[in-house]
């Protein structure tokens, strides 16, 4: 198994490639271990995927610094690849205090991680959030490790449809030293042009939030250079599992075992 360095050396490297990046999101052991069977050359982690697994609504609060540190453990010892962490806002408003989150990550063999610029309430004023991003740069720099930091402007999912503002976001978040910048909600190709085009370092696309239409050739001609799905994996586990569950309950059916994976294909990724 390759080292934390190793990976953390190799994920950042990964991002100054013109070829786009694509990191699914597995939200335990398990799914970290099938996806990295696939040949993917990266995971993230997913707040939503782990909420869902712990039976709780997704949102603010639902999962604790601890839990989500735990969680982020359980997935990097897992997998011989980079993980990269889905940090919330860092659990704390105070700009030092939530790029604590990076460091204590990175102890448990995360090489990459975000954070956002939205309090579980409001969106941070702006001056407030370049603090918070030059905080993270600050701590990520003085790991023992390299470790990529991404910042994420929140706007285009939390009620502010600002495009004008999201860009000014990123472009300070890149002047401040991020590695990545991430704006959830970018839907199309114009828009994702249009925002690849406003800044040099390389732009996150989630696909839980933008046209599932789109693939990943077509976001890499307009400039996009990593895409994740966030909670979409999970939700789609949930979808198939709650189809089986129906027919068995509805119908008294059982069709559904035709497209589970077998024992033996699971043992030979699990094992």
């Amino acid at each position: 198994m390759p080292t934390q360095a190793e990976k953390g050396r190799r994920f950042l490297e990964r991002h100054s490639q013109p070829r786009i990046l694509i990191l699914p999101n597995p939200w335990d052991a398990g799914t970290a271990k099938l996806l990295q069977s696939l040949g993917f050359e990266a995971l993230a982690t997913t707040s939503l995927g782990m909420s869902n697994a712990l039976g709780r609504a997704d949102g603010e609060g639902a999962v604790s610094r601890a839990e989500l540190l735990e969680n982020c453990r359980i997935i990097a010892q897992a997998t011989d690849l980079p993980v990269n962490a889905d940090l919330e806002n860092g659990y704390a408003d105070d700009p030092k205090q939530a790029a604590t989150i990076l460091r204590d990550a990175c102890a448990v063999g995360i090489v990459g991680g975000s954070i956002e610029d939205w309090s579980g309430e409001k969106i941070y004023d702006f001056n407030h959030t370049v603090e918070r991003v030059a905080a993270g740069v600050e701590v990520a720099r003085s790991l023992p490790v390299p470790f990529t930091f991404v910042a994420r402007a929140e706007n285009l999912i939390r009620g502010r449809n600002d495009l004008d503002d999201t860009i000014k976001r990123l472009q300070a978040f890149e002047n401040a030293g991020a590695d990545v910048l991430y704006a959830p909600g970018l839907r199309d190709l114009k828009t994702m042009e249009l925002v690849a085009s406003s800044v040099s370092k390389p732009i996150n696309v989630v696909m839980s939030a933008a046209d599932p239409a789109l693939s990943a050739a077509e976001m890499e001609a307009v400039g996009v250079r990593r895409l994740s799905v966030g909670g979409a994996l999970s939700r789609l586990a949930l979808a198939a599992f709650m189809k089986g569950a129906r027919e068995m309950k509805e119908q008294g059916g059982f069709t559904w075992v035709r497209d589970a994976m077998t024992g033996k294909q699971l043992k030979e990724v699990l094992r």
